[in-house]
């Protein structure tokens, strides 16, 4: 039986949200025009669609363990991330590449860790192995903020990565494509954006340079 809470969601979708979105989803079944592609950790709890309060059509995503873009390469089979990267880049044409990292990342905590391997096929501990460059950028691994600094270290190990990929470098340099780092507190609620000259993080600010503090904004509200 399918599952009762994606059929009682999927009922309060037809009752509310469709019918006020309609138009939308109309125009949507023609085509689609993201400006930004989101590249995050599949983790339940870091929603990006949720993060950043956008309809349907407005973000292109790809989720995968660790929010990890590979090197490029074209040996192998199969590559789901390096096909909806070329996707999004070279048919949406989208403007932004986000890598969205988060807190208490658990891709980050089995490699950190040097989990077991949950099947024989051992597919998390070969994928998160891709983490090792980020592991000597992190520092101390006795630090009490190690993990938090592997978790950022892996979102500029991706934005390094997609680099690598030369229909987004050409369009980088080009100046019609721009990559951003950012960090999502799942507890706190605080989104961390990378500065791309220095690759620390800091609190997101709004356009007019305030910023955009959690506890600031719901005291306000």
């Amino acid at each position: 039986m399918f599952p009762e809470k994606l059929t009682e969601g999927y009922r309060a979708f037809l009752e509310n949200r469709f019918p006020n979105e309609s138009r939308r989803y109309a125009q949507l079944a023609k085509t689609q025009d993201p400006d930004v592609l989101v590249i995050g950790c599949c983790d339940s709890r870091v929603s990006p669609e949720v993060i950043f309060d956008v309809g349907p059509g407005e973000l292109f995503v790809i989720r995968n363990v660790a929010n990890i873009v590979p090197p490029y390469e074209t040996g192998g089979e199969y590559h789901g991330t390096s096909a909806a990267l070329e996707f999004a880049v070279q048919a949406l044409e989208v403007k932004h590449i986000v890598v969205l990292g988060h807190a208490t990342c658990g891709g980050i905590k089995a490699f950190a860790n040097k989990a077991k391997p949950l099947s024989s096929g051992n597919f998390i501990g070969k994928w998160v192995s891709l983490v090792k460059p980020a592991e000597e950028k992190a520092g101390d691994s006795s630090a009490p903020d190690y993990l938090t600094r592997m978790e950022h270290a892996m979102v500029s190990q991706s934005i390094e990565n997609l680099l690598t990929f030369p229909f987004v470098r050409e369009r980088v340099e080009a100046g019609t494509l721009r990559l951003h780092g950012a960090h999502f507190g799942v507890a706190s609620g605080e989104l961390l954006v990378r500065n791309p000259e220095t690759g620390d993080f800091a609190t997101i600010t709004d356009g007019a340079g305030q910023s955009l503090s959690p506890s600031a904004l719901i005291r306000c509200t």
